[in-house]
């Protein structure tokens, strides 16, 4: 479950980052906002992929997850990405737990 997980994290992390110059150039968002709010959740996406040995760590992803598709209210696009990531994210965990049933169900 950690490790698709953390990919999904890794992937927004970059999705998120390239957000910054859209909501500043398409948005007219200011640079101090859109480079604190955009840069801020990619590095929050990064400890939460860190974090995952923890329940915190996903607790930081869902958290992660809102706040992309808050983007969207910003960039309309990011509604789009926002909610396709909060999805890969849910299959991540769901998919992984399965995973890990199957695995101690094959091992017992």
């Amino acid at each position: 479950m950690r490790s698709l997980a953390s990919i999904v994290l890794g992937f927004e992390s970059l999705v998120l980052a390239l957000a910054t110059p859209v909501m500043i150039s398409v948005a007219d968002v200011r640079p101090s906002i859109a480079l604190s709010v955009c840069l801020g959740l990619a590095v929050l996406s990064i400890i939460a992929a860190g974090l995952l040995r923890n329940q915190v760590g996903y607790v930081l992803g869902s958290v992660v997850q809102v706040g992309a598709v808050g983007l969207g209210f910003v960039v309309p696009v990011m509604f789009v990405l926002g909610l396709a990531f909060a999805a890969f994210w849910v299959a991540a965990i769901v998919l992984g737990r399965r995973i890990e049933e199957a695995k101690r169900a094959h091992a017992g």
